[in-house]
């Protein structure tokens, strides 16, 4: 299996056993890591940012991905939605962009809480990579099944 869209299982247990992981929407500072679909998430075991493999790297790319803006999370409509702003790469070169790995970058061991799958890999040459989060956000809850 190469990169897949998944939440990890490990931080959100995490969030409400008695370690009582304290992930903030509000006020922690969160990233997006890009990496290729050579890396295989494992959503039972991975739970901390050193897990990823294969990321991307090349021009314009910071190891570990850019700060994410915007967060908010909401209920409505029978979901749970937590989204942020598009986030965006300038004057960058790099390729093989297959999966976007949202973490919380405040906390201890930067715990992973979603990987998406972009479906296919992208690339950008001397330009901008923007990763448009969906109208629907970037994580989505159906809480009434």
């Amino acid at each position: 299996m190469a990169a897949a869209s998944g939440l990890y299982g490990v931080t959100l247990v995490d969030v409400f056993d008695t370690t009582a992981l304290a992930v903030n929407i509000d006020s922690d500072s969160f990233k997006l890591s890009l990496n290729q679909d050579a890396y295989t998430p494992d959503f039972n075991a991975h739970d901390l940012f050193a897990d990823l493999t294969n990321p991307v790297s090349g021009t314009g790319y910071t190891a570990g991905g850019n700060v994410t803006t915007g967060e908010t999370i909401a209920v409505a409509g029978g979901f749970v939605t937590i989204d942020f702003t598009d986030v965006a790469w300038t004057v960058s070169t790099f390729s093989g962009v297959r999966a976007g790995i949202w973490y919380d970058d405040t906390l201890a061991g930067d715990p992973l809480i979603c990987s998406n799958n972009f479906g296919s890999d992208f690339s950008v040459t001397a330009g901008t990579l923007t990763v448009v989060v969906h109208a629907n956000g970037y994580l989505r809850f159906d809480i009434v099944p």
